[in-house]
């Protein structure tokens, strides 16, 4: 059985809520596993162990947040040369435009010889003053149907052996 590690960071649960949306979709193939780990309880061995991934984040300084950095600081090495050609999407919860977050996903990603299944999917909250910043996000019905259907198509993919 192929396995789809979803590995996330949140602050005020949008980037949850769009994690779990996708694990919901990728839980459609009964032929798949798919384990939904917070980025700092996400290590080498879980990564090395997957067939195929989605890295999900907020926005934070128009960059990924930092403990979704400080999953990638603590793996890539250790994961090197052991994941080529293996698929992955990326989620990102965006206060802004999201793509400085998306690049530097893929640039890492690059290193590691993944191959990106889909476009970075970017949901933007608007969220510009510090209190909307900091306040609990809520994604829409559209947004969350859009990564469960990022998920649901990795997974198909994994199990048909597209990718």
């Amino acid at each position: 059985m192929k396995t789809l590690l979803i590995v996330y960071h949140t602050m005020t649960g949008g980037t949850l809520q769009m994690a779990q949306a996708a694990a919901a979709g990728a839980s459609t193939e009964t032929a798949l596993r798919v384990r939904l780990l917070r980025a700092p309880d996400a290590g080498a061995d879980d990564l090395i162990e997957a067939d195929g991934y989605i890295f999900a984040t907020p926005e934070n300084l128009a960059a990924i947040s930092g403990m979704l950095k400080d999953f990638f600081d603590r793996t890539y090495y250790a994961a090197l040369e052991r994941l080529n050609g293996r698929p992955y999407a990326s989620l990102i919860c965006a206060g802004s435009d999201g793509q400085n977050a998306a690049r530097q996903i893929a640039r890492i990603a690059s290193g590691w010889r993944l191959k990106a299944v889909a476009p970075a999917l970017i949901l933007c909250t608007h969220a510009q003053t510090p209190q909307d910043i900091l306040r609990p996000k809520q994604i829409d019905a559209e947004g969350l149907q859009s990564c469960r259907e990022t998920g649901a198509a990795l997974a198909a993919g994994m199990v048909l052996g597209v990718f």
